[in-house]
């Protein structure tokens, strides 16, 4: 509570001067407090981003981050925004938007594989910093062709970055758990798949059967096709076609 037993006021980081108007210039700036957070959630996961941590990483004391970032959670905002500072966002909008946003897509699944804890940090409370800012910006001009409300192509942002968090997810779990499987490359999965052959041949899963007889669990998949698949299929719902009720 704040002195005399008021709530404290909420505070956005971005609003407040990063240097006061007097006094000498700061030793640390956010952004590179925000790239030492970052280096450390990439080389030892999001889990080993802690305030000391981060102030050994600047050559700090830990007290004295605090007086540069006052809350933990503010650290994952910079963090966030950092990354997020890595679109390439000059790209002209080609007037097919359903091309362009497959595009950004592409873009935030690289960005995710680049930073695997960066799904984990997602939060519509985040996008009010300066680069979720112009990266939204950016989104809602490539989206101008489409013909529905502002509210609806907000829905569709939102959609798609958690289809691509929960892809990304999925192939980093997967990587990770062969990572350290302690069998031979490929030898568990083996030992799985002839297992669920076994269950299958049963005869107590008739349909799955039938679905996996045309397309077997084990026949190698284009991850990047899969990608794109999943990221038009979000789309469809979208796009507007013959027949199809306008957008709100």
């Amino acid at each position: 509570m704040a002195p005399g037993g008021r709530p404290p006021v909420p505070e956005v980081i971005w609003a407040r001067p990063e240097r006061a108007a007097r006094g000498p210039r700061p030793a640390h700036s956010r952004a590179s407090i925000a790239a030492a957070a970052v280096r450390v959630a990439d080389a030892e996961g999001i889990d080993g981003v802690s305030m000391r941590r981060v102030a050994a990483e600047i050559g700090c004391g830990t007290m004295s981050l605090y007086s540069y970032v006052p809350r933990k959670e503010e650290l994952y905002e910079l963090m966030v925004d950092a990354v997020s500072g890595e679109y390439d966002l000059s790209a002209e909008p080609t007037g097919d938007w359903r091309a362009d946003v497959l595009a950004l897509a592409r873009q935030t699944r690289a960005l995710m594989h680049r930073h695997p804890w960066l799904p984990r940090l997602l939060s519509a409370e985040y996008g009010f910093s300066p680069n979720a800012l112009r990266y939204l910006e950016h989104c809602l001009r490539l989206l101008e062709p489409l013909d529905a409300g502002g509210g609806t192509k907000m829905e569709l942002l939102s959609m798609l970055n958690a289809v691509v968090a929960a892809y990304v997810t999925h192939e980093l779990s997967a990587a990770e758990r062969a990572r350290t499987s302690p069998y031979p490359p490929g030898r568990e999965r083996a030992a799985r798949l002839d297992h669920l052959g076994k269950q299958l041949a049963s005869g107590a899963y008739p349909r799955l059967a039938a679905v996996l007889a045309a397309a077997p669990v084990g026949a190698a998949a284009d991850p990047d096709a899969l990608f794109e698949r999943s990221v038009n299929r979000l789309l469809d719902g979208f796009d507007e076609g013959p027949g199809k009720k306008p957008l709100p």
